[in-house]
């Protein structure tokens, strides 16, 4: 009989989080969720959460959120769950030492939590890539075991899965896919005047503004090169990257004697949230699979770099260091936000990254690692200043 597996799940109001509750309340047998977290901005969702799953605590980041909370859990029968404010409690919450901490959380503000939940010794179910992108060395510092993280990240997660047909020194590269966002096919010429209401109409997946607009200018998809890399100790020239609209196959796995390995499955999160809950067992009831009494067609197509400069560009700060990748992100994550606000145009979104880069790039070249999460963040914040100045002026 399997045990009880305690969760907490961090950005429980997102999409992550919710369809992480999804898959648990299929299997009550195997989880208890003992608290939730979100930032704050969707209180009475978040009451409902805990009311339905008996969750005796939550915790909001904004602090401000505390008191509607307090009377949205009173509304919907939650009168015993106890309630924390703040990003110390985000972050004392994810240290509690649940079984498994779902981090759901967007931004590289995911990476406290992540840590907490790796030295408290849970296992961590990570789809907050930043955690890995901007402080890489500073959350595998914190494990208290190899294997304690599960990605759950969609390409990360079919890696990992396809890994376990062959050992590290088998391993000839790793092929990860892209959908090809909902401008699949377009040249940078035509671009120009894309709207915040175009990209975030994604083809094939739901998931929240920022990560869809990632996805459709590709710099998702550099950062999980960035994440594979770091994840599964891959140099960046054994990463590949290929088009596949159907999001059917969601990466690759390439051996040494021509073999390649691929997990596919019709494009529903829950699967790799499932198995990030679950691993190294396999749950039921979770997604549908593939039907293969009907025709189906699966096509894979190279990127166009040109169009699509975020890959090159992430590939580069890989290669550079921590520091570059952590102001990569960064910056990317203020030019999204003014994009989403209308105060800087589609194409202005990859080149303002790159523009930042390039101001700071020899101060980036002294020393390449983080010595703690305060200097990450600190850094972290004068790339947000200058995206932003680059910004203001256009």
């Amino acid at each position: 009989m399997n045990q009880l597996k305690t969760v907490v799940i961090l950005g429980s109001t997102g999409s992550i989080g919710t369809q992480g509750l999804d898959v648990i309340s299929r299997h009550p047998e195997r989880f208890v969720v003992t608290g939730l977290a979100a930032g704050g901005a969707h209180v009475d969702l978040l009451a409902q959460q805990a009311a339905r799953f008996h969750v005796p605590q939550v915790a909001v980041y904004d602090k401000a959120a505390a008191k509607p909370l307090r009377e949205a859990l009173d509304a919907a029968g939650a009168k015993d769950t106890t309630i924390q404010a703040g990003p110390e409690a985000v972050i004392e919450l994810a240290g509690s030492g649940a079984a498994v901490v779902l981090n759901g959380i967007t931004g590289s503000i995911g990476l406290e939590p992540s840590i907490a939940a790796l030295k408290a010794g849970s296992q961590l179910a990570l789809a907050n890539k930043e955690s890995v992108v901007a402080g890489g060395h500073l959350l595998f510092g914190a494990q208290t075991r190899d294997d304690q993280i599960n990605p759950v990240d969609s390409e990360h997660s079919a890696i990992w899965q396809s890994l376990r047909a062959g050992t590290h020194g088998e391993v000839s590269r790793l092929v990860v896919t892209a959908s090809g966002g909902p401008f699949r096919g377009w040249k940078r010429a035509d671009m120009a005047d894309i709207t915040p209401e175009q990209a975030l109409n994604h083809p094939t997946w739901h998931m929240g503004p920022v990560v869809t607009i990632n996805s459709s200018t590709l710099m998702n998809k550099g950062l999980e090169v960035i994440e594979a890399s770091r994840l599964f100790d891959i140099e960046p020239d054994r990463i590949a990257v290929t088009v596949h609209p159907q999001s059917i196959v969601h990466s690759m796995v390439e051996f040494r004697d021509g073999a390649t390995i691929c997990q596919a499955s019709p494009p529903d999160m829950r699967l790799p949230i499932a198995l990030g809950l679950s691993a190294p067992d396999r749950l039921g009831n979770v997604a549908a699979a593939c039907d293969w009494t009907k025709a189906a067609q699966w096509t894979f197509e190279p990127l166009d770099d040109e169009a699509f400069p975020a890959v090159s560009l992430a590939r580069h700060c890989l290669k550079a260091s921590e520091k570059h990748t952590a102001v990569l992100n960064a910056a990317n994550e203020q030019a999204v936000h003014a994009f989403l606000g209308h105060r800087l145009p589609y194409l202005g979104i990859v080149d303002t990254v790159r523009e930042v880069l390039d101001e700071m790039d020899a101060e980036l070249r002294g020393n390449p690692l983080f010595a703690s999460v305060e200097e990450m963040s600190r850094l972290e914040l004068e790339a947000r200043r200058r995206a932003d100045d680059l910004i203001n002026r256009q």
